[in-house]
């Protein structure tokens, strides 16, 4: 396609775009997710997409304060809680003016049911591992499974799947530590001590969801006795909410559009009344969206050119490097620092740290999708792919955004008392002929060692590198194609697919090698560490290892906080210098685009959670209308 091609393709999305203002008027608030929303049913969401527009619409027990530097927890639909001795019981009590978007009470037992959703095998919950932290969840998910395998066999002793479900329900309260104990009071026994348990309750899957709706479109079937599941209770207008907004429309790849609940017991605190969520499937059209005032704020910036956005704003950064340096002192956070800098529209983006890892996946499946036996289900050529990838050229030539490249899966200094392994070299360390050389010649001595002397001729595999298109993915594959051709002498193929069906070869492991990364959702090693365990739902690798999976279990009920992230320095040293099933590249920045002049509530905390019903339009003359800045978490 020719550059002028492009740029009609362009001007084509954002017509499109523009077109939505002709319809109704325009919202207070306008953002562009990075992506089209796939689900918002809590208990099944995995994707940061999902998860922000969920915040708006669903209430969990307790927030992260994400405008606080530690994002520390804050109370949500639960004004208070208790926490035993033992750290073993979490009584919750939800706050008397919780009420869903049809004005009935929040209680405490739909969160029971809205918890037991995600325990659920028949779910498939990505975070089900976290539902199971709960006493007797596991027992419990292992019932219904087993059950569900027999009655798939013609052995279950229920008459059918209406029978199952019942002795399921029965099983449930039996085996499970999670009551109500009235209306609004939520009682949580923990297998084990769970120190970032109330990070995980701030979790939009932790959400509560309202059981008359979701009963009326989710019926056990009588024949398998699963969970059938029809489409349409999240959907306007049919969703109930519990959280700030309510969905007013959804159009299909148009825009999603939402007005505020007039429950939500917090509405007063609300300063903005209308978000608009449009769709823009082409990142550069995302920019031109924000240019001409189309959205107030991208949450993404995907843009083939974002690399000279960057460098376009450390240029201001240094133009103003005396006033920027005393405003530092004074304090302030990077956002209030920029409000007040000169107007210029280079100020406009913003480069966050950010607690997340772009990394690129093995299938460590004993035999790929066409049945042939997998090469990489051995770590010897794992760790032979992974030392010949040039991390610096990724980083700095491809992405140049300033993201730290890195041989370890968790970011250096981003958790307090956590020191993460130095990893495996790579070809883009070598400063000279003599260590690329050797490093060259470590990655085929491994291979040979794993029988495959030269692999021009003896690797049995077209290695195929799977992404999905745009944000850049397919030049980072260039390149990591290119070191292995160069320095294996394999045979590679490119493999770009759209993103539904990307994300659908992932989870069914259908792929050689993929493109992949992962934010942290809580404040410890395990958000990172526990996506490599057997049988997580996060573990798109399908990697399976007992002696890592019995690190991680000697953490879990490991009592001294300093000996238990000792073994889970351990666990991930395993990761990142001997199995690796995937290899860490970079550790991620964010970057958002917004004016700061206008825009306040955006957090700058790391751990690039945001929560968009903190906005407030500066100067509109609806709220507040005063800046929100970053705040240190109280003494």
């Amino acid at each position: 396609m020719t550059r002028l091609a492009v740029i009609a393709a362009i001007l084509v999305v954002l017509l499109a775009v523009l077109g939505l203002r002709t319809s109704e008027p325009p919202a207070d608030f306008s953002f562009y997710n990075g992506n089209d929303v796939n689900t918002l049913d809590p208990q099944r969401m995995s994707w940061m997409p999902d998860m922000r527009a969920a915040r708006l619409v669903f209430e969990p027990l307790v927030q992260n304060d994400v405008l606080r530097t530690d994002a520390g927890i804050v109370p949500a639909a639960a004004d208070r809680w208790t926490v035993s001795d033992d750290g073993l019981t979490y009584t919750f009590h939800v706050r008397d003016n919780a009420k869903w978007s049809n004005g009935e009470p929040v209680t405490a037992d739909q969160f029971v049911y809205a918890w037991r959703r995600g325990m659920l095998p028949d779910i498939a919950a990505d975070y089900a591992a976290l539902f199971l932290l709960v006493r007797g969840a596991q027992d419990f998910f292992d019932w219904r499974a087993d059950q569900l395998a027999k009655m798939d066999a013609g052995e279950s002793r229920f008459a059918d799947g209406d029978a199952l479900w019942q002795a399921t329900l029965e099983e449930f309260s039996e085996l499970v530590g999670l009551h109500a104990e009235g209306e609004r009071t939520l009682v949580v026994e923990l297998e084990r001590p769970v120190p970032y348990f109330l990070d995980i309750c701030a979790f939009a899957n932790f959400s509560p969801v309202y059981p008359p709706l979701v009963d009326a479109y989710e019926q056990p079937d009588r024949s398998t006795g699963r969970l059938v599941r029809r489409p349409g209770w999240t959907r306007p207008p049919n969703l109930i909410a519990n959280g700030p907004f309510e969905i007013a429309s959804w159009r299909f790849k148009r825009e999603m559009r939402l007005v505020q609940n007039p429950y939500w017991w917090n509405r007063d605190s609300l300063n903005i009344r209308s978000i608009s969520i449009p769709a823009i499937g082409d990142p550069n059209a995302a920019v031109l969206a924000y240019r001409t005032g189309t959205v107030d704020l991208l949450t993404d910036v995907f843009s083939g050119y974002r690399g000279e956005m960057v460098e376009a704003k450390r240029a201001f950064q240094a133009e103003h490097a005396d006033e920027i340096a005393r405003l530092e002192a004074e304090g302030l956070d990077q956002y209030e620092i920029d409000r007040r800098l000169p107007p210029d529209p280079r100020k406009d983006l913003h480069v966050v740290p950010a607690f997340g890892t772009y990394f690129w996946n093995f299938n460590c499946s004993p035999t790929l999708p066409d049945g042939r036996p997998n090469p990489f289900a051995d770590a010897r050529v794992r760790r032979a792919f992974s030392l010949v990838v040039d991390k610096r050229a990724i980083a700095e030539d491809v992405r140049r955004m300033g993201e730290p490249t890195t041989g370890c899966l968790i970011p250096v200094g981003s958790i307090p008392g956590y020191t993460p392994p130095g990893g495996l070299p790579n070809i883009g360390d070598a400063k000279t002929d003599a260590e690329r050389e050797a490093i060259v010649k470590r990655a085929r001595a491994l291979l040979a060692d794993a029988g495959y002397p030269d692999p021009v001729t003896d690797f049995p595999i077209t290695v195929g590198l799977e992404f999905n298109k745009d944000s850049g993915h397919d030049l980072v594959a260039q390149v990591i194609a290119n070191c292995w051709q160069r320095y294996l002498g394999v045979q590679v193929a490119l493999e770009q697919k759209e993103l539904k069906v990307y994300r659908d070869d992932l989870k069914k492991h259908r792929f050689i090698t993929s493109r992949a990364g992962w934010f942290g959702d809580y404040g410890d090693p395990t958000t990172f560490l526990d996506i490599m365990q057997t049988g997580d739902g996060n573990n798109d690798r399908n990697y399976s290892n007992p002696e890592y999976d019995a690190l991680l279990a000697s953490a879990r009920v490991e009592r001294d906080p300093v000996a238990r992230m000792r073994i889970l320095e351990k666990a991930e040293r395993m990761l990142c210098e001997d199995e690796l099933p995937m290899i860490p590249i970079f550790h991620y920045v964010q970057l958002y685009m917004f004016d700061p002049a206008k825009i306040t509530g955006v957090s700058a905390n790391a751990r690039t959670k945001q929560n968009l019903y903190l906005i407030d339009v500066l100067g509109d003359g609806i709220g507040a209308d005063k800046p929100r800045p970053m705040r240190e978490p109280p003494p």
